[in-house]
């Protein structure tokens, strides 16, 4: 299955995804848990900054982590090693064309991988059928229309306008958090709830500012500089000014707000 990461697979963008996972793991896994003896599939694991909290917040369960891209699993895989966990297994995978048998699999895992996918219902319809019946799906997604700031500024919003456009053109989708009760719903998912994640950071919380603003989603909209030029989006100086005006936030007197989106759903009796 092709996806639209816009994102590239160097090694500062394998350290972005890694200073993401560290700074939001508390709001985003605190209240995921697998019991033990459970089998879990996490669905495009990337490379591995979130495989390593799901497998320590459970240690008695068995995490299957996949991935589509070869050079990603095998980095998930050094991270895990690293971490000397012995309840995780990476390989290279196909979410659309995965290698375990129909109702297998006691939960599902997705994280920040919808939004890179052109077809998000056909996924989840697949990772629905190697689900068992009962068993959960558990979706988190950001939502890049959600950020707002202060000081504000029409050179940020546009910066930021031209990661979703480049998101878009590649196929995925950087607005998806706010869709996924009606994508698990038409996916055939039962008792799906929605719960929205606020990061909020001032001042008073500089682990979020510098976490959270400056590494990971400042970072982000930095790594899409030459491709937004190259594509007409935006003259190198305003992109530049947008940049500098999202740096802006992190001094003294700035705040900035971004909401991920968790969804958990339930595999019906019927088939997705």
């Amino acid at each position: 299955m092709s996806t639209g990461y816009v994102h590239g697979y160097d090694a500062a963008e394998a350290q972005r995804l890694q200073d993401q996972a560290h700074t939001l793991v508390d709001l985003l896994h605190g209240d995921t848990a697998y019991p033990r003896g459970h089998t879990i599939l996490e669905a495009g694991c990337g490379v591995g900054a979130q495989t390593v909290t799901l497998a320590q917040n459970s240690p008695g369960a068995h995490i299957v982590s996949v991935d589509l891209s070869l050079t990603s699993a095998a980095e998930a895989r050094r991270v895990v090693q690293a971490a000397g966990l012995r309840n995780v297994a990476v390989c290279q995978a196909d979410i659309l064309s995965l290698p375990f048998p129909p109702e297998s699999l006691d939960h599902v895992f997705v994280c920040f991988v919808l939004e890179h996918l052109a077809r998000p219902i056909e996924a989840l319809r697949a990772l629905g059928r190697v689900l068992k019946v009962g068993g959960t799906i558990t979706v988190i997604e950001g939502d890049h229309g959600s950020a707002y700031f202060y000081p504000d500024s029409a050179s940020a919003r546009r910066a930021i306008g031209c990661q979703i456009e480049l998101q878009a053109r590649a196929g995925g989708n950087a607005l998806v958090g706010r869709t996924l009760y009606p994508l698990l719903r038409e996916a055939g998912f039962d008792a799906v709830h929605v719960s929205p994640r606020m990061v909020y950071a001032d001042a008073s919380r500089p682990g979020l500012v510098d976490g959270f603003i400056r590494k990971t989603f400042n970072a982000m909209i930095e790594g899409v500089r030459e491709p937004s030029i190259a594509a007409g989006l935006v003259e190198a100086k305003d992109f530049d000014r947008g940049v500098a005006d999202l740096h802006r936030t992190t001094e003294a007197d700035g705040v900035f707000c971004y909401t991920f989106f968790k969804a958990v759903g339930r595999r019906g009796s019927a088939t997705p």
